[in-house]
């Protein structure tokens, strides 16, 4: 009786952690190293109070297991404090996934913030809603998050991350009415508006699709058959070159590349000769800003 009842506890306790799993595994850093006198206790409770908003609340329908968790990192530096709840800052987000078969985390996500500002009270609490405007804060991770777990998922199926995409969508369309920089469109070039309109514009789904095929058919499928992985890799960069030219220096490709382009060289220095010189053309013209590093693809020419 005592050992059923042990059994019975474990199983309760492990499926208590497995209901409390929720989508994002973030590690948050906040600092302000150029920002003199700054209450550093407040900084310190504002990094849990994010790390802790971003890894509990639930972001979607769905059930997650511990090791589903999408890896996130948040590091945010404040460049300047009002000496009470203002706070400017700048921000670097990335994601990342796990490689099939391998201890190897695939980047998906890199993006600088350069509009990442907020107001804090101390102990405060972060609330959000998908249905109002509750603080910038809360809607700045709230926006990132569901950006971070659309990418996961078009790296796993088929334009998979569309409906996170549109949560992110409601949740800058909501935002737009604060004061706040980086949520219309005329806040820039290179903000959360266009990095949102891209993902969702007909014109990239040919770049979401590459995501999931490099990623699922194509970096999954490595340590199984190498040489069928890499020609596969090589004919999806192939589909790259039916997306619109003149889309090709918009925020999504760039920041994609921008993020991508080391882990590529790597991956396809592995194939034979000709498919490194073919892929190298293909990259050249679908990423030209990454065309340096490329440059390493090409075979090594052996002197006379």
């Amino acid at each position: 009786m005592k050992k059923r009842f042990l059994l019975l506890f474990i199983a309760f306790l492990f499926s208590q952690v497995i209901a409390r799993a929720q989508e994002l595994n973030a590690r948050v850093t906040v600092a302000a190293p150029t920002v003199p006198n700054i209450n550093k206790r407040n900084l310190e409770i504002l990094q849990n109070t994010i790390r802790d908003f971003l890894n509990n609340n639930k972001w979607t329908n769905e059930t997650y297991l511990p090791n589903e968790r999408v890896e996130t990192n948040f590091v945010i530096t404040v460049t300047s404090w009002d000496g009470g709840s203002g706070y400017k800052a700048e921000a670097q987000i990335q994601s990342s996934r796990p490689v099939y078969g391998t201890a190897y985390n695939s980047t998906i996500l890199n993006i600088s913030d350069k509009d990442f500002d907020f107001n804090y009270n101390e102990g405060s609490a972060l609330d959000y809603s998908e249905q109002n405007y509750i603080s910038n804060l809360s809607s700045l991770l709230g926006f990132y998050a569901h950006t971070i777990i659309g990418l996961d998922k078009d790296s796993f199926s088929q334009l998979g991350g569309t409906q996170y995409f549109i949560k992110a969508q409601n949740t800058l369309n909501l935002a737009q009415a604060s004061s706040n920089a980086g949520w219309k469109a005329s806040d820039g070039l290179r903000n959360r508006y266009w990095l949102n309109q891209n993902l969702l514009d007909n014109s990239f789904e040919e770049l979401r699709g590459f995501i999931f095929n490099y990623h699922f058919n194509g970096l999954d499928r490595l340590q199984q058959d190498e040489d069928k992985a890499l020609k596969k890799i090589v004919s999806f960069l192939a589909n790259l070159t039916k997306m619109d030219r003149q889309k090709i220096g918009s925020i999504f490709p760039n920041m994609y590349f921008s993020s991508k382009a080391d882990e590529i060289v790597n991956v396809l220095s592995l194939g034979n000769p000709q498919e490194r010189i073919t892929s190298y053309q293909l990259l050249s013209e679908v990423d030209p800003g990454n065309l340096s590093k490329y440059e390493a693809l090409k075979p090594v020419q052996k002197g006379m």
